[in-house]
């Protein structure tokens, strides 16, 4: 299987070949060494000795690849596939490649179709979303674009990207603790899941439980045997002929999922044998839910002051890690957007009307909220039948649209500016209209991505692909996670 060729240094390795060149070429290449210490006659000329020598040649190539053989690095020539033979799933004999991901929303391809994705950017694109429904038996794609799902599809295929689709998301996990609740129902979903990947001709699956054991939107089925249930359905799901190909991965929260006490649980690590990898979704952190303008996304937090501190990268990291999750196995969720508050002048500044620096955490006004970009949710009612207001919302590029930024990802003329060293987050304000945006820009996509480069892991997955602009963002952390190109 082809990989996407900006993952790796310019020089291939033997895992980037495939397999229909890479045999043939070391059998040609052996016999050609071996050449001298092959026991057919001087005479023959060289080509006929290299290929009527086959007994002898494959003998000698099978000591002399042996070490090889015992790695695994042919035996699972790409360890980015399910299960290989004979190798574990994430963590199998080969090397992992970088992971450079991104989720793409269905429901947004008309403003940013598959033309305008940057292809070769990416290595894994995740298709958002299938939901599940009351029948454990189907998915729906409602609300998603259906009928463009096959043409993401194909297109991954040809840029040699691996595509997969989001079961789940904020409101879409209502019933996935009862699709996984019983025996009975587990065997079903397994069918719907691979029923599923065939009829898409998917590379994966990406499991968006927001969250096991744990109510989410408000109105899921929820059980405190979630997360055992989760893992014994992914265990019976490698076990499945198809399943076990499939590559799965799983979006989670910053801690690790709750267990039968409602505490977050101490080992998950029969997770990381089931799963290629997770992705923490480190944002969403601070939003309108707390009193004051917090980061998105933060970085770190143990600097901050205590009643501030809701969790960060580094904390997520250090507890998914403790819990049995490797680091090669932990992909870190990154947001091309931000959340917006209302924020009165003398609130927002050291000094009065409007002097001094932008104030870290000030309060907001929640009776007053926001209106972010055009792709930002309106004012109505949720799955659960409760009333919402605006999301708040501004995308990367929204921020470019509102005048917050300048094209370039540079602060706009007349913006105030601050940015958290503390968190890695910028924060930009508008005086006359009273909006603080707590946001990502270059600046904090590289501080990311040394941070992934640091701390060794799989790489990142950007919420959400068509939230960036001219790939500031996603130029930014790839270089400093180490991608190459």
């Amino acid at each position: 299987m082809f990989r996407n060729p900006h993952s790796f240094p310019r020089f291939p390795s033997l895992s980037s070949l495939p397999t229909g060149f890479l045999l043939p070429s070391l059998y040609l290449s052996v016999s050609l060494f071996l050449l001298p210490f092959n026991p057919l006659p001087t005479q023959l000329s060289m080509f006929k000795r290299a290929t009527m020598g086959i007994p002898w040649t494959l003998l000698s190539l099978s000591l002399f690849l042996s070490p090889v053989f015992v790695q695994g690095s042919l035996i699972d020539i790409d360890a980015d596939v399910g299960v290989g033979i004979g190798v574990g799933v994430g963590v199998g004999g080969g090397k992992e490649s970088l992971v450079s991901a991104a989720w793409y929303a269905g429901w947004h391809s008309t403003d940013f179709p598959l033309s305008k994705v940057s292809w070769n950017k990416y290595t894994h694109l995740t298709y958002s979303f299938a939901v599940t429904t009351p029948d454990v038996n189907e998915l729906s794609l409602e609300g998603s674009n259906p009928d463009y799902l096959p043409k993401f599809v194909s297109a991954a295929k040809l840029h040699g990207v691996k595509a997969l689709v989001s079961v789940g998301g904020w409101t879409g996990s209502l019933f996935y603790s009862s699709a996984v609740a019983t025996a009975e129902n587990r065997t079903a979903f397994v069918k719907t899941i691979t029923n599923f990947a065939t009829k898409y001709k998917l590379d994966g699956i990406d499991f968006d439980w927001e969250y096991p054991g744990n109510q989410g939107i408000g109105c899921n089925v929820v059980s405190p045997n979630d997360t055992t249930n989760f893992l014994l359905f992914l265990q019976q799901l490698r076990q499945d002929p198809i399943g076990r190909n499939l590559f799965l991965t799983a979006a989670t929260s910053v801690l690790p999922w709750k267990g039968p006490q409602g505490t977050p649980l101490t080992d998950v690590s029969g997770f990381a044998k089931v799963l290629n990898y997770i992705a923490i979704m480190n944002y969403d952190i601070s939003g309108s839910w707390l009193s004051y303008v917090g980061p998105n996304a933060p970085l770190d937090d143990s600097c901050a002051p205590a009643a501030n501190q809701q969790g960060s990268a580094t904390a997520a990291i250090k507890a998914w890690t403790a819990a049995g999750i490797p680091e090669n196995q932990i992909v870190l969720g990154v947001p091309s957007y931000g959340h917006s508050f209302r924020v009165p002048v003398n609130d927002a500044f050291t000094g009065t009307n409007g002097t001094g620096s932008l104030v870290a955490f000030p309060p907001f006004d929640a009776q007053d909220p926001t209106v972010g970009d055009a792709w930002d949710d309106a004012a109505g009612t949720d799955e659960c039948g409760n009333p919402t207001g605006p999301g708040g919302n501004f995308d990367f590029w929204g921020l470019i649209d509102g005048g917050f930024l300048k094209s370039n990802g540079d602060v706009a003329d007349g913006i105030a500016y601050r940015f958290d060293t503390c968190s890695q987050t910028p924060y930009v304000y508008n005086e006359t209209s009273q909006v603080m945006v707590s946001f990502d820009n270059a600046k904090s996509f590289a501080a990311k991505g040394s941070f992934i480069k640091e701390n060794k892991l799989r790489g990142f997955a950007m919420w959400e692909a068509g939230g960036d602009s001219s790939d500031i963002l996603l130029n930014s952390i790839r270089k400093s996670a180490g991608f190459h190109h």
